[in-house]
């Protein structure tokens, strides 16, 4: 049941693209009516004050999450799985989310689009699905089993053109791509993304006439930056229209490099390729039969290959200000606003603004941590902040 009219009222307010010192955000319903100054609130309307100092700014929006709470997706194809790795996000700010699933076989694909069909009609968080793989190149898996990459086939085409709820990322290798394949994907409306790629510059330039507009974590799993083979991240840093996601955790780039992507005429957007670890008890698991070890903020196979990462969105929002400089409203819209505009849904999510869904976090902006969030309007999460 959604909530009545109410308010939530902080120090500051970044909507998004600006910010506003004593403000509120007044939520009606799972909606958010306006954005106001604390003073213009109305008298006999709850409000929710903030802690002195405390920031509201637009809930996070993550495309990359294989995991969370202790549950894989791949593992866990089905309603309840989506809601415990929803739930073990929201503590870090995470108010939607695109469940991810690395390669696998068809019938997990149909599995796992089953059950994302199935929540994003009822549940607000889930904003649709993010397929990685399994159209990728053998010569660059990362931690996705080479021996379920594939080529796509008519099957395929049916389950990602076909009707759907929600929004749909596919990320893929375009060199391996039929002709033709990625504009009939884009055609009907799905995200394609370039990665785990051994695309060319001039591959890479094709696939973004054709369509393709995103790029999954930029560097990770690709041919790198070299003289005379200038490759996927010269060809992504230098077009404009193209979203590239970055893995801030210090581990999968180094920051420098990252540093130097943000100076690009890409639009940079964060992601986490979160795994189970993240909201969960740390623990080891299971991916693709092999063992993943957990430790010094990695997550990789006994080979040194990484294996998404123990990050989470406010990490990241953290790390994008300290590592690499951003200013925090800054490190706020790579988080909201720009995986909003990538997906098509910044009409309505990555702001706060009157009509758009009120999925808000609140941070201390000084240790950059989340304190609170909302989705659609309902409380999701809160460390102790006193009464009402």
């Amino acid at each position: 049941m959604a909530p009545g009219r109410h308010a939530v009222a902080a120090d500051a307010v970044f909507d998004g693209a600006e910010l506003r010192r004593d403000a509120a955000v007044v939520i009606q319903g799972t909606d958010i009516a306006a954005v106001v100054p604390r003073r213009e609130l109305p008298a006999g309307l709850a409000v929710r004050q903030m802690p002195e100092g405390a920031w509201l700014a637009p809930g996070f929006i993550d495309l990359q999450v294989n995991g969370g709470g202790d549950v894989l997706f791949n593992d866990a194809p089905t309603p309840e799985g989506i809601a415990a790795i929803a739930a073990a996000h929201r503590r870090f700010g995470t108010t939607s989310l695109l469940p991810t699933l690395i390669t696998d076989t068809p019938d997990k694909m149909r599995a796992a689009f089953g059950a994302v069909q199935e929540m994003a009609g009822t549940h607000p968080g889930i904003l649709g699905i993010h397929f990685e793989g399994p159209f990728l190149s053998p010569e660059r898996p990362g931690v996705h089993d080479p021996a379920l990459i594939r080529l796509p086939d008519g099957a395929d085409m049916a389950l990602l053109t076909g009707p759907r709820r929600g929004v749909m990322l596919v990320t893929l290798a375009p060199e391996r791509m039929p002709s033709g394949f990625i504009a009939r994907l884009t055609s009907s409306g799905v995200r394609v993304a370039l990665g785990h790629s051994n695309v060319t510059y001039e591959e890479s330039k094709a696939a973004f006439a054709e369509g393709l507009t995103g790029v999954t974590h930029l560097f990770n799993a690709m041919p790198p930056l070299a003289s005379r083979a200038p490759g996927p991240i010269a060809a992504t840093l230098e077009t404009p229209g193209v979203w590239f996601g970055m893995i801030a955790d210090g581990e999968h780039v180094a920051p420098a490099m990252l540093r130097l992507a943000l100076r690009g005429a890409a639009t940079p957007m964060l992601v986490t390729d979160a795994m189970p670890p993240v909201g969960g008890s740390g623990a080891p698991f299971r991916l693709g039969g092999a063992e993943i070890a957990v430790g010094g903020g990695r997550l990789s196979r006994a080979d040194g290959v990484l294996a998404g990462s123990t990050l989470d969105m406010g990490s990241a929002v953290r790390n994008t200000v300290q590592l690499l400089g951003l200013p925090l409203a800054e490190a706020l819209r790579l988080a909201a606003a720009t995986p909003a505009a990538f997906l098509g849904i910044d009409d309505r999510l990555g702001h706060l603004r009157s009509g758009y869904r009120a999925d808000i976090v609140a941070l201390d902006p000084e240790r950059v941590e989340v304190i609170a969030s909302w989705v659609a309007g309902s409380a999701a999460f809160a460390v102790e902040l006193g009464p009402p």
